[in-house]
């Protein structure tokens, strides 16, 4: 399955929609992208991993990389992992928690709330 990447704009924050899946083949997209948002001036960021089937190692990797750059430039990041599906949620909820780094990150159920300055991370 190949890695799609849709880019859009919330207020201050930049949004991209990640589906398929995030590996070793396909994360260097995602990091790409989320390189061009913060060189556009974009450092508020949110990764909608909704539609991600299948994430790997590489794709963690990304994640976390992301997390240090945005981290680094003041920015924040914010993942979209809704719970749906097995009972622990989305597969890559599941790969973060079982790694021992969902803690790292501000979780959100969608969109709406991801973009809401106000709306509190979902706890780890």
């Amino acid at each position: 399955m190949t890695l799609k990447v849709k880019e859009a704009e919330h207020g201050s924050w930049a949004v991209l929609h990640i589906s398929g899946e995030l590996d070793l083949v396909t994360s260097p997209a995602v990091r790409q992208h989320v390189h061009h948002a913060v060189a556009d001036g974009r450092h508020q960021v949110v990764l909608d991993l909704t539609d991600v089937l299948f994430c790997d190692s590489s794709g963690v990797g990304v994640l976390i990389a992301a997390r240090r750059l945005m981290r680094s430039c003041q920015g924040s990041l914010r993942l979209i992992l809704p719970a749906h599906g097995a009972v622990d949620g989305s597969h890559v909820n599941r790969v973060l928690a079982a790694l021992g780094v969902r803690r790292l990150f501000e979780v959100f159920p969608d969109v709406e709330t991801a973009v809401d300055d106000s709306a509190q991370s979902l706890s780890a």
